[in-house]
């Protein structure tokens, strides 16, 4: 009898209760520097603190999540990454931190480039509006879709400029960042064939071409 072939795609551990965190915590070097860009509450970057030994920070334009973050015991300040970031030099970061935010801001090019002029690397994880349930809500029902990685009616949705995969794919080429790893989830599980299909949350790890 022969032995079972391997799973195609592989288990993905969740961290804080999300699949994209579990990725970024495997990519974050131990004891590098690290900003989180619209962190929250501060949960990831606590969780990095204490299991990687970075040295976090984060920026978080709402004041309530600023205070709990910093209760927490993270080094969080009140700001709108929209405005730049101007209160860091270039090259303070090993790796900034940008998990599902990007389709909430306002202008996503420049915090693109803010992030890589800050740190060495960065990480942008967002779901996938390209994603199949995505299309086939639209077609059977000729409305904005609502899903559960897009829950909110578009009159009271965060999500400003929805993207896909190959969105992404496309800016990045435009804003010459090098791709140096990407990962496709499906909750629990990576996705290899038709990501922007398949994939409902997608993490890319890059950086400036040199």
């Amino acid at each position: 009898m022969t032995a079972h072939a391997p799973a195609r795609h592989a288990f993905v551990r969740e961290l804080l209760g999300r699949s994209d965190y579990a990725i970024i915590g495997e990519i974050v070097e131990p004891g590098s520097r690290v900003l989180d860009l619209g962190c929250g509450e501060g949960d990831l970057l606590e969780w990095l603190a204490a299991n990687k030994g970075v040295d976090a920070r984060g920026v978080e334009i709402s004041s309530a999540r600023v205070q709990r973050a910093i209760a927490r015991g993270v080094s969080v300040y009140q700001g709108d990454i929209d405005q730049g970031l101007a209160d860091y030099p270039s090259g303070a970061f090993d790796y900034v931190i940008l998990s599902q935010t990007l389709q909430e801001t306002r202008r996503p090019r420049e915090v693109l480039r803010e992030m890589l002029r800050v740190g060495r690397r960065g990480i942008v994880a967002f779901p996938n509006f390209g994603h199949w349930r995505m299309r086939l809500s639209m077609l059977l029902s000729g409305r904005a879709p609502r899903t559960k990685l897009f829950p909110y009616e578009w009159y009271d949705s965060p999500n400003i400029h929805l993207l896909t995969v190959r969105d992404f794919e496309v800016l990045a080429v435009a804003e010459g960042l090098k791709v140096e790893r990407r990962y496709f989830l499906s909750g629990h599980r990576k996705v290899k064939l038709l990501p922007n299909l398949a994939a409902e949350v997608a993490v890319f790890l890059v950086s400036c071409e040199s």
